[in-house]
């Protein structure tokens, strides 16, 4: 088995909230609980919704938190070559369309697992007259060839029907950015990530990823999705829904967001400070894997 390496990609759309720091804290213990690496990717290819200054304040918590990440931060802006390439070796497998949102939303054949809309294929054999590209978009496979599955090492098995579930999706958006599909397939295969610990929101988009990785040629990592934050009104905790930012003032309190993140994990770590929190953490993570992995 090769050496653990796993990661954190935080969007620097804002500082991070409490359900960010549940997915941060728990990619770490699973790093440092398998003796592996732990790398910080900053996931910023959509550079209009990056907000200033926030990728900094991002770093800056997870040193204050004792989150200390191996080798140099990567920035997917600054990469955006590499996706180029990686869609050059997908042109046998991509077409351009030249569907705006409304023309996606009155013809769409559902919704996806994730709320996005399921893409009927309008421009799967070619632009109609008159119509330029819009976006470029990968082709799944007709059924019954579009079953894509995964193990995920908290849910078990995990299978999207692609060409029901999910349809022809984005790799390079109207905007010209590349999309978060494409980005994050690549990013992973380059910084040979093993472990990806992630919120579990991003569950139903990991057949999507599978598949460009089967295209690609690149190796799956090993997955698992951690349950999210949600507010009183049962919605997913973001910065559309309100939620506030990790701003821990002193010892306590960072050793407070700490504890709270591992108790939503399901972890009580006894604490007075930042390097005993992770000295008691770690081992009980290993321990609450052991309770929860999935029956074989």
């Amino acid at each position: 088995m090769a050496p653990y390496i796993g990661r954190f990609a935080p969007s620097p759309t804002g500082r991070l909230h409490a359900g960010s720091l549940v997915a941060a804290v728990a990619s770490y213990l699973d790093a440092r609980a398998h003796h592996g690496k732990w790398l910080v990717r900053i996931e910023d290819v959509d550079e209009g919704r990056s907000a200033a200054g926030a990728a900094d304040a991002i770093l800056g918590l997870l040193q204050q938190l004792g989150m200390v990440w191996d080798g140099d931060v990567l920035w997917q802006s600054r990469r955006t070559h590499l996706y180029q390439a990686a869609a050059e070796r997908l042109a046998a497998h991509t077409y351009p369309c030249g569907c705006n949102r409304r023309e996606i939303a009155d013809s769409r054949l559902g919704l996806a697992p994730d709320g996005a809309a399921i893409y009927p294929g309008t421009c799967r054999h070619g632009l109609a007259p008159g119509r330029t590209m819009r976006s470029l978009r990968v082709r799944v496979p007709d059924a019954p060839g579009d079953l894509v599955g995964f193990e995920d090492r908290l849910a078990g098995h995990v299978a999207q029907h692609l060409a029901t579930q999910s349809g022809d999706f984005v790799l390079k958006r109207a905007d010209g950015f590349w999309a978060y599909q494409l980005a994050v397939v690549v990013d992973d295969a380059q910084q040979g990530v093993t472990d990806v610990v992630r919120g579990a929101d991003l569950l139903d988009s990991t057949p999507r990823q599978v598949y460009l990785q089967h295209l690609l040629g690149l190796p799956t990592p090993r997955y698992l999705h951690v349950p999210v934050l949600r507010n009183a009104d049962g919605e997913k905790l973001s910065k559309q829904t309100g939620a506030l930012a990790v701003a821990p003032g002193d010892r306590a309190a960072a050793v407070a967001a700490l504890r709270d993140a591992a108790r939503f994990l399901g972890l009580e770590a006894q604490a007075d400070s930042v390097a005993q929190f992770w000295q008691s953490a770690v081992p009980a993570w290993a321990r609450l894997l052991q309770l929860r992995a999935p029956a074989p």
